[in-house]
């Protein structure tokens, strides 16, 4: 049992509190998953610039001088923004995959949590109250967002195994539920050149879904091929730079709430995460069908 939280905003002027509302949700969904939690946050990317968020056990050491360090190995512009136990790294856009080679060699501790021009990922175990105050969620502004607490049930409470998992760039995903044949995907996905961190299903499916889009399909596209090819049950919300996701198994056990209306599309394990948006009273809501795959991309 997880907790699954998102918000993809229509209108501009929401952008500030965009941090504000995905942290009030969040929260709310702490019974269904206290031991970690963690978010993306789609921020409008800055022209010919790209970011890594980047996560140390120790922080004070492996941050201290790493943007002076970095820049003398890539070159061009970087800055850092620390966040508790994260890091934020910019760099030029050029220069974004090779920066994520080199942080790993400058400093072989680190966890790469996002890449990207948009995106920063934030998780830690702990309560969601307390993971979204380390990180000062509700202070963040942006275009969309996904949130998930997490309840271990198939591994170990740590940090690289709270969601949401990102394996592409500007691309993450979120999780409710179990995937049954993840092994044998992770085997296929390794052959076609994708690397793993942990061993989490969950992990899979973002792989899964990363080598779709680099091949050329579109978001709905790769959703739709994890109706064919993940088995299990399943519950995916789903982030890429311009667009929102969201997808159930056939059989759907795991609950789903959405709400749509002019300013926001919204998704919610339960209902009672989203009664704190405006608008919420007239929004459209329902539940998401089985085997139905949902998206909005600007």
């Amino acid at each position: 049992m997880c907790g699954i939280v998102g918000l993809f905003l229509k209108d501009p002027k929401l952008e500030p509190h965009l941090g504000e509302m995905l942290a009030d949700m969040l929260i709310t969904m702490t019974d269904r998953g206290p031991d970690s939690a963690g978010i993306a946050v789609y921020g409008r990317p800055r022209k010919g610039r790209a970011k890594l968020t980047v996560q140390s056990a120790n922080p004070g050491a492996d941050f201290d001088g790493l943007d002076r360090d970095l820049k003398k190995e890539i070159g061009g512009k970087v800055g850092i923004e620390v966040k508790d136990t994260h890091a934020v790294l910019e760099v030029d856009e050029d220069r974004l995959e090779v920066a994520r080679d080199v942080v790993r060699t400058l400093r072989p501790g680190l966890k790469l949590m996002s890449a990207g021009e948009g995106i920063e990922i934030y998780k830690e175990v702990g309560l969601p109250k307390d993971v979204a105050a380390r990180f000062e969620i509700a202070r963040m502004s942006g275009t969309h967002g996904i949130g998930h607490t997490r309840m271990a049930t198939e591994s170990a409470v740590t940090t690289m195994g709270a969601h949401p998992f990102s394996t592409g760039p500007d691309q993450c995903l979120v999780h409710n539920g179990s995937l049954s044949n993840h092994n044998a995907v992770r085997r296929t996905l390794k052959r076609a050149g994708m690397t793993f961190e942990t061993e989490n299903d969950t992990e899979v499916a973002a792989a899964y879904l990363s080598h779709k889009i680099a091949d050329g399909a579109g978001l709905g596209q790769a959703m739709e091929g994890t109706l064919q090819d993940l088995d299990g049950f399943f519950t995916f919300v789903v982030g890429t730079r311009n667009g929102f996701g969201v997808v159930r198994d056939p059989i759907a056990c795991k609950p789903a709430v959405m709400a749509e209306t002019d300013q926001y599309v919204a998704f919610g394990s339960e209902y009672r995460a989203m009664v704190g948006l405006p608008g919420i009273e007239t929004a459209r809501v329902w539940e998401p069908e089985p085997a139905t795959v949902y998206f909005w991309e600007r």
